[in-house]
C-alpha cells in the first residue's frame, strides 16, 4: 500500500499522475514512483524516498513522456523504504503498482528464484510483477497472464500494470484493496481513491471484489472473478474538491477540526424530525431488522474503537440492549459464542480498513442476525458488503490524525441507539430530549471552537514534556483515550488514558509534575468522583489540565488549569469534549514542529493487516 494512479490517454499523462499522486498524500507514505511508456515504446520508471515533491522536483529536472503510466505512493509492508523498494516494479517490459500484502509471497519468491528470476528488493510486490511476466512468455497475452497470476495469489491486492509490448492499456484486478475507474473522454483512469482523479473526471466505476479490468483510451472492460465480462454502475461525483484544498488554514487537520459544526449539521439533516429521529434515513430494511435485535457486536480499530467505546455506554445505559465493543484485529482471533438476534456494528471511516473488512466476513459465516457500517464513503467496501449502513458524510478527511470523522461517527452511533431504543428502554419523552440535544450541538461546537487561543496558550505547558495521562469516567473515558491517542499521533508525546478511578491502582506512581494530567470534567454524576480523583493528583504535585462544564465549580488555582466549556446535555457531552483535545493536540504538535497532517510510521487508511 498505500496509494494507486493510472492514466491511459491521447495526451501527456505525467502531469495526471504527479497531481494524482499529491491528492494520496493524506493517506500518509513514505515514497513515491512513476512508470510511463516513453513514444519510443520503453519504460521509464522515475522512483523517490520521501515526498511526492521530491519525485517532482526529478521529473522537471528529467521528465517523463508518454500517454499511458502508472504511479504510487508507498507504506512500507515489506521491507525498508528505499528507492529499490518503492514501486512500481518491473520485469522486462512490464511494470506493476500495487496495494495490500500477499501472504505466500516467500513461497511465490522460491518458485520464481528457481525459474531464473533475480530479486532486486524486498517487497511482496516484486513476486507479482515477475509472476506475470514468466506468465506472459508463455501466454503472450497480458489479460491471460494476470488471471493465472492471480490465481497463485493468497492474501490482498489492488493492482495496475502496463506492458510495453501491449501499450495503449492499463490492466487491473482487486481483491481486498479498493479500485475505481476514471470515466473521460478520449482518456480513463484508475487509482486506489476517487480523490486522486477529480481533477480529471467526476464519472466513476468503483471495481467489487474479484473484479479485473482492461482500460484504454477509448473503453473499459471489467470481468468478474469467474472471468465472465460485467457492467458496473457508473456513479457522477457532484461533491465539490475543494474539500481537498486547506483554505486559510495551515493544515488539513485545523480544518476539519473547525469544519466540525458544518459537518455535523450534514450529518442530521433529514435524520431528526421535530421531536424524533426518522427511522428511514436508514433505509426500508432498518426497522424490522432493528426490533428484532437483543444484543449488539461492535468491531472497530484505532479511532473508530474509540467512537465504539462510546457507543457502548449510550447502547446500555439508554436503549438498554447489550453491547460488546473489540478491536477487530483481536475479533479475528478468538473463539466466542454468538448470542441470538445480535447487530454486528463496523465502523471505519475509509471503509476499507483491512482488520474490520474481515471480521465482518468473519462475522457473516457465524449466525449474527445483520450487519450495520458506519462508515463515510458511500462506495466503500465496508458499505456494500453490510446490510445496513449509516454514513456518516463528515466529506473526505485528509489529515491522518481523524477528526471529524469521528465527531461524525458518534453522531450516527447515538442516532443507532434512539433506533435500538425504541424497541427497548428508550420513551418518547428521552428521545425527544436526545433529539433537542442533537439539534444543539452544532451551535455547542462553535462555542467550543471559540475556546481556541486559550487552548493554544494551555499547549506551551506540553512544549518540553515526553509524557501525558489522560483520565475520564463514563462515556467520558474513551473520549479520554481518544484524546491521548491524538496527542501521540501528531505530538509524538507518550500519553495514557485511564478511567479517573483507575489512578490508585498504579499510575499515580506516575505522576509528578512533569507528567501533565489531562481530565474531562462535564457536570454528570460521575462529577463528584472525578473531583476526588483530582484532589489525588493535587496532593502529588501533579499539573492538572482540566475541561469542565461552567456548572462544574472548579477553581483555577496553583498546578490547576481549567478550561470552562458550555454547559451541555449529559447524552452529547462525548462529542462536546472530544473537540478541545484535539485543539489541544494540534497546537502542542505546532509547538513540537512535527509534520500534523502526515504523522511518521502512519497511513489514513489502514488496508492491510
Amino acid at each position: 500500500m498505500c496509494g494507486i494512479v493510472g492514466a491511459v490517454a491521447q495526451r501527456e499523462v505525467s502531469g495526471i499522475l504527479l497531481e494524482g499522486l499529491r491528492r494520496l498524500e493524506y493517506r500518509g507514505y513514505d515514497s513515491a514512483g512513476m512508470a510511463i511508456i516513453d513514444p519510443s515504446g520503453d519504460i521509464q520508471n522515475r522512483k523517490r524516498v520521501g515526498k511526492v515533491q521530491i519525485l517532482s522536483e526529478e521529473l522537471l529536472a528529467s521528465p517523463l513522456q508518454g500517454r499511458v503510466g502508472i504511479a504510487h505512493t508507498r507504506w512500507a509492508t515489506h521491507g525498508q523504504p528505499s528507492e529499490i523498494n518503492a514501486h512500481p516494479h518491473l520485469s522486462g517490459d512490464i511494470a506493476l503498482v500495487h496495494n495490500g500484502i500477499i501472504e505466500n509471497h516467500a513461497e511465490l519468491r522460491l518458485r520464481l528464484e528457481k525459474l531464473g528470476y533475480v530479486f532486486l528488493s524486498q517487497t511482496d510486490t516484486e513476486t507479482i510483477v515477475h509472476l506475470i511476466h514468466h506468465y506472459y512468455k508463455d501466454q503472450k497475452n497480458m489479460m491471460a497472464a494476470l488471471k493465472l497470476t492471480i490465481a497463485d495469489l493468497h492474501g490482498a491486492y489492488g493492482l495496475a500494470l502496463i506492458n510495453s509490448a501491449e501499450p495503449e492499456r492499463i490492466l487491473c484486478a482487486r481483491k481486498g484493496s479498493p479500485l475505481v475507474i476514471g470515466i473521460g473522454i478520449g482518456e480513463n483512469f484508475i487509482a486506489s481513491d476517487q480523490l486522486a482523479l477529480r481533477q480529471v473526471t467526476d464519472r466513476f466505476v468503483y471495481l467489487e471484489e474479484g473484479d479485473i479490468a482492461e482500460i484504454t483510451p477509448d473503453e473499459y472492460t471489467i470481468y468478474n472473478s469467474e472471468f465472465e465480462q460485467v457492467s458496473r454502475e457508473i456513479t457522477q461525483i457532484d461533491t465539490a474538491a475543494d474539500s481537498a484544498d486547506k483554505g486559510n488554514y495551515r493544515h488539513f487537520m485545523l480544518k476539519e477540526i473547525y469544519e466540525q459544526p458544518s459537518v455535523i449539521r450534514r450529518s442530521l439533516a433529514g435524520r431528526l424530525g421535530s421531536k424524533k429521529i426518522l427511522m428511514e434515513a436508514m433505509g426500508s430494511r432498518a426497522a424490522p431488522i432493528l426490533e428484532k435485535i437483543s444484543s449488539v457486536q461492535i468491531v472497530a480499530c484505532g479511532t473508530s474503537y474509540h467512537a465504539g467505546m462510546v457507543a457502548k455506554y449510550w447502547i446500555e445505559g439508554l436503549a438498554g440492549v447489550p453491547c460488546r465493543v473489540e478491536v477487530a484485529s483481536e475479533f479475528r482471533y478468538r473463539k466466542f459464542k454468538v448470542q441470538d438476534n445480535t447487530l454486528f456494528v463496523t465502523i471505519s471511516q475509509s471503509g476499507e480498513t483491512a482488520d474490520t473488512l474481515a471480521a465482518l466476513k468473519l462475522a457473516k459465516t457465524l449466525g449474527y442476525s445483520a450487519s450495520l457500517a458506519v462508515c463515510n464513503v458511500a462506495q466503500s467496501s465496508l458499505v456494500r458488503e453490510s446490510d445496513l449502513y449509516l454514513m456518516t458524510e463528515a466529506g473526505p478527511e485528509i489529515g491522518v490524525a481523524s477528526t471529524k470523522a469521528f465527531t461524525t461517527q458518534l453522531v450516527a452511533l447515538l442516532f443507532l441507539t434512539v433506533a435500538l431504543g425504541r424497541h427497548h428502554d428508550i420513551s418518547e419523552a428521552q428521545e425527544e430530549e436526545i433529539v433537542s440535544a442533537l439539534n444543539s450541538l452544532p451551535d455547542l461546537l462553535t462555542e467550543t471552537l471559540a475556546l481556541n487561543l486559550d487552548i493554544k496558550e494551555m499547549a506551551n505547558a506540553f512544549a518540553d514534556k515526553h509524557h501525558a495521562l489522560f483520565l475520564g469516567r463514563g462515556a467520558q473515558w474513551p473520549v479520554a483515550m481518544e484524546g491521548a491517542l491524538k496527542l501521540k499521533e501528531i505530538s509524538y508525546i507518550h500519553a495514557e488514558s485511564y478511567p479517573a478511578g483507575e489512578l490508585k491502582h498504579g499510575p499515580l506512581a506516575l505522576v509528578d509534575a512533569d507528567m501533565p494530567v489531562v481530565a474531562v470534567a462535564p457536570n454528570d454524576l460521575l462529577l463528584e468522583k472525578l473531583k476526588s480523583n483530582i484532589e489525588e493528583v493535587q496532593a502529588r504535585g501533579g499539573q492538572l489540565f482540566v475541561f469542565s462544564d461552567k456548572a462544574a465549580g472548579f477553581k483555577a488555582a496553583k498546578g490547576m488549569n481549567i478550561i470552562e466549556l458550555p454547559h451541555s446535555s449529559d447524552v452529547i457531552a462525548p462529542i462536546i469534549y472530544t473537540v478541545p483535545l484535539q485543539l489541544l493536540s494540534y497546537h502542542v504538535a505546532i509547538l513540537k514542529g512535527t509534520d500534523v497532517d502526515q504523522p511518521r510510521n502512519l497511513a489514513k487508511s489502514v488496508t492491510v493487516e
